[in-house]
């Protein structure tokens, strides 16, 4: 194995790229402010993926998939929108190349320009609500509830690994309804979906919330997200639902017939989390020998490592590992036997610990003779010897108490660093402090005074709580009336 990783505690940045590379789940790319996705890293959100499909299809969404170039004329029709995205759009204005005449390289053909040009694929609300315009006619096309896995950019200045990269993957579930409550209905119902999958598969506890008003998606009546704490103290947002109104459909003109034969915009909303899921897994579990996975999210829950170096112990163990892996998957856990003997054990503990198999299982001769394995748990590295007979349930119930082990530290490190203050003193105490954390503090609605405490102290509003009542105080920084308490954080 190669040396060890960086502390968290002494550089939690360094720590977290080299832990991306290490623990072989992705790589910069030649393309600027893209990565490689390596296929361990991939496997991790094929699982986040599968789970969340599986979610949207349970409550009436169906997958759809649109282009990856937009008219560039489709941005300037919704405002907002534009304004948001427009300093990071990739634009294509060409569709060939040719031979350099003058080297042996490639050269832009400037009689191949395109006579519109097109926007690479930031957020699809723009060709999206294009189409819907020749889908929707009446009422009874309504509700339209669809989902779309795919890829946009969005050019990023300061990229990190699965966090912030100018290429990512995602969902976006675009959805049309005839009344603005049902559109409002189906925004908390995705926000929900989100809060669980966050929760019990990636054992992440996040707080609910709205953005204000100069935090919300472009084009947007009302931004919902959910917010997670890591472990240094910083917030990640794990995921937006949007409720846009009327915006979009006037936009683009996509009216129906209502049950009085009346005709009126629809009411639309969006959603969508993507692979900075990725980092916030690792963000939030993992510590200074590797990945810390979850089982419900893990490639493998189990690694069976034989003891067996010598060509009759290979012939007396290697029968029995295989025999146990077939048995557990056959139980439907996704086990890995690593029966490669050009390595040591001492090698293969290590590395699977780096890649944060929950479940480790040794087995040797002396194992098989006792009828016994030694089963080690990531999480707490604790070891057992569980008699055979019986194993199954044993293991079964071990990833349970993992996965539920998991989700309570989570939530004792965000309670430990969880701070109501009334003074911007005490603010600026904790968000300058060790450890950070979250800010639960009154602010006067001004998005001026948003910006210089920002400007100041690094921290953003991350939302205003849903389950938060009203609560007159005075502004943290401005000593002007407030009438709610909003959360203050250091973000990703």
């Amino acid at each position: 194995m190669s040396q060890k990783l960086p502390k968290r505690s002494e550089d939690y940045s360094q720590w977290y790229i080299e832990l991306v590379k290490r623990a072989d789940l992705a790589q910069h790319s030649p393309t600027r402010g893209c990565m490689v996705i390596k296929p361990y890293g991939y496997a991790i959100w094929e699982r986040m993926q599968q789970q969340l499909d599986g979610m949207f299809k349970a409550t009436g969404h169906v997958n759809a998939y649109f282009p990856l170039l937009i008219p560039k004329s489709f941005l300037s029709r919704e405002a907002e929108h534009v304004d948001g995205f427009a300093m990071e759009c990739a634009v294509v204005t060409h569709h060939r190349l040719k031979r350099d005449p003058n080297g042996t390289g490639v050269i832009v053909d400037p009689e191949a320009k395109l006579e519109e040009e097109y926007v690479i694929r930031p957020t699809s609300e723009t060709i999206i609500w294009d189409t819907y315009k020749d889908w929707i006619q009446s009422y009874r096309d309504l509700p339209l509830l669809i989902n779309q896995w795919a890829n946009v950019m969005r050019w990023e200045m300061k990229p990190r690994l699965f966090l912030r990269t100018a290429e990512f993957l995602w969902q976006e579930g675009h959805t049309a309804h005839a009344t603005a409550e049902e559109a409002v209905e189906e925004t908390l119902k995705m926000l929900e979906v989100y809060t669980q999958f966050s929760e019990e598969f990636l054992a992440i506890p996040v707080i609910q919330g709205i953005k204000p008003e100069h935090e919300k998606f472009p084009g947007a009546v009302d931004t919902y997200c959910i917010e997670a704490m890591m472990q240094d103290g910083k917030a990640l947002q794990a995921g937006t639902s949007h409720f846009l109104g009327q915006n979009f459909a006037k936009a683009f003109d996509v009216t129906f017939l209502d049950a009085e034969n009346k005709r009126d915009f629809v009411w639309a909303t969006s959603w969508g989390v993507s692979t900075r899921l990725v980092g916030a897994l690792i963000m939030a579990h993992s510590d200074d020998d590797g990945l810390v996975l979850p089982p419900s999210v893990a490639p493998y829950q189990v690694v069976i490592v034989p003891l067996a170096n010598k060509p009759e112990e290979q012939e007396k163990v290697l029968p029995v590992a295989k025999n146990l892996e077939n048995h557990l998957r056959q139980a439907g856990i996704r086990v890995k036997l690593d029966d490669d003997d050009s390595k040591r054990p001492g090698w293969k503990f290590a590395e699977w610990e780096l890649k944060g198999v929950p479940v480790r299982i040794v087995l040797g001769s002396r194992d098989i003779e006792n009828k016994t394995l030694e089963i080690a748990r990531r999480d707490t590295r604790e070891k057992e010897s569980v008699a055979m007979e019986g194993s199954l349930t044993y293991i079964q119930n071990l990833l349970s108490s993992i996965q539920t082990g998991l989700l309570d530290k989570a939530k004792a490190l965000r309670t430990a660093n969880f701070h109501t203050v009334d003074s911007y003193e005490e603010m600026k105490n904790v968000l300058q402090g060790d450890k950070g954390g979250f800010v639960l503090a009154h602010w006067d609605g001004k998005r001026e005074t948003a910006e210089k405490i920002k400007e100041e102290l690094k921290a953003t509003i991350r939302c205003i709580p849903r389950d938060m009542p009203e609560e007159e105080g005075k502004c943290i920084l401005t000593g002007a009336p407030s009438k709610r308490r909003v959360i203050f954080a250091k973000a990703y």
